[in-house]
């Protein structure tokens, strides 16, 4: 016959296992450093113009925002939980004197207001990505960029999409109008060539 601690720690691990496979995951998202040529890549497909402000999502030390603020004088502002990443970001902006151009935030990119924004970067994964889509076409304006570092956004399709130094690199445009799988409606379709 069994004793009661051995049945219980069996059960135990058991439980823990139930528990363990219920956490999502898939929000889980790794600080890895997008390497310079591939923020250029994503900066210039961007097609930045004067007065455009730049929001990089999971901006970890805060290279794409810099870029952006250094090599096209525009302001930017990185999305960011992790504090050690915040701080890092901060003194890196300091370094390259753009301090007064970027803005770094403690915040759920899942709740930042996208209204304002000409150009989102990202690098997250397609999961946070497709969990982000529905935000930026309710949030963003017709004509805004869209950049991602190595991950798509399932049914709609890029404008653009190349590869860097073997990683790929995706631009959209948001649409006017757009379902799932279908072409969007972008901003100027249809109108008359003068």
């Amino acid at each position: 016959m069994k004793t009661q601690s051995a049945i219980a720690a069996p059960l135990a691990a058991l439980a823990a296992l139930a528990l363990s496979s219920c956490v999502d995951t898939s929000q889980d998202i790794h600080y890895i450093p997008t390497p310079e040529a591939v923020v250029e890549e994503m900066l210039r497909l961007a097609e930045i113009e004067d007065g455009d402000v730049l929001y990089d999502l999971g901006s970890g030390d805060g290279r794409i925002v810099i870029a952006a603020a250094r090599d096209y004088g525009i302001r930017a502002v990185g999305i960011e939980i992790d504090d050690g990443l915040l701080e890092r970001a901060r003194e890196n902006a300091r370094a390259a004197g753009v301090e007064d151009l970027v803005e770094f935030r403690k915040q759920d990119m899942f709740e930042t207001d996208l209204t304002d924004v000409d150009v989102l970067a990202l690098y997250l994964g397609t999961t946070q990505n497709l969990r982000l889509r529905p935000r930026i076409m309710e949030q963003m304006e017709p004509g805004s960029q869209v950049v991602s570092h190595a991950f798509s956004m399932g049914g709609w399709q890029p404008d653009v999409e190349t590869t860097v130094e073997n990683r790929k690199v995706f631009k959209w445009t948001v649409p006017l109008e757009f379902i799932d799988g279908f072409p969007p409606v972008l901003p100027g379709d249809g109108e008359a060539e003068s």
